[in-house]
């Protein structure tokens, strides 16, 4: 497994950054700027890792040394390009099977999804670099280490990654209260992407609107709805019962 460790400081950081190394997040204090600052906001929008701005206070509860008002955390998981990860699947002679978070912050809820997507052939997970609950050892837990089985691609924008699987021939689809389509009536045989929204917002309308496939997953009784992890469950296990059947 990989540490998740922190660096601490100005230098160490933009080192780090500047190695290429992988981080899940830069903290950064408030009100502060100069160079070096510059520059690790910068390297850190090329690589595609989120910064937040935080109050000093939060930088003195992760650690008591001298941070410069800047620390580092290291990933515990790799991550890939989108593009990288469709090819190797494509090569391997694999249909794409994915997975979209939008907006999913309880890292129970994602490891258990990672843990399902992986036993149900999903090759990849798709989230935003913003907006998510952290890929921390609680997320890793509860994925039972299938965080760092399956591949994980983090992207600047869902738009864009909705965007990138088009151009790839993969269908988008995702679950909606109200639907004329049935869970059941999906071809998850085509390449396909699962898009699973927060629980208490779901998908975000402009995400919803390039979604391809809208459906909603048949339930008995009058309760509203699923929780997001059991949902993605039915639907990830639907699409490994078609996938199944197909190879047979």
């Amino acid at each position: 497994m990989r540490k998740s460790t922190n660096i601490i400081g100005r230098q160490p950081v933009i080192e780090a950054l500047r190695d290429g190394q992988q981080l899940e997040r830069i903290f950064i204090q408030k009100n502060i700027g100069g160079d070096i600052i510059d520059e690790i906001r910068m390297l850190s929008q090329r690589l595609q890792i989120p910064i937040n701005i935080v109050p000093i206070e939060k930088l003195h509860s992760i650690t008591r040394s001298n941070h410069q008002g800047v620390i580092g955390i290291n990933s515990i998981i790799q991550y890939h390009e989108l593009q990288d990860v469709i090819d190797h699947v494509v090569s391997r002679g694999e249909t794409p099977l994915f997975i979209m978070l939008d907006g999913i912050t309880d890292v129970r809820n994602i490891g258990a999804i990672a843990r399902t997507s992986l036993c149900c052939g999903a090759q990849c997970m798709i989230i935003p670099d913003k907006g998510i609950g952290a890929f921390n050892e609680e997320a890793l837990k509860s994925s039972a280490g299938a965080l760092q089985k399956i591949m994980v691609s983090r992207v600047s924008s869902l738009l864009k990654a909705v965007d990138t699987l088009h151009l790839n021939g993969i269908q988008v689809c995702s679950a909606e209260m109200k639907s004329n389509i049935n869970l059941l009536q999906v071809d998850f045989e085509k390449p396909s992407c699962i898009v699973m929204g927060s629980e208490d917002k779901g998908i975000q309308p402009y995400i919803s609107k390039a979604v391809d496939v809208k459906f909603t997953i048949p339930m008995q009784g009058d309760f509203d709805s699923f929780n997001v992890g059991v949902a993605a469950g039915i639907i990830l296990f639907e699409a490994s019962k078609q996938r199944l059947k197909l190879k047979n």
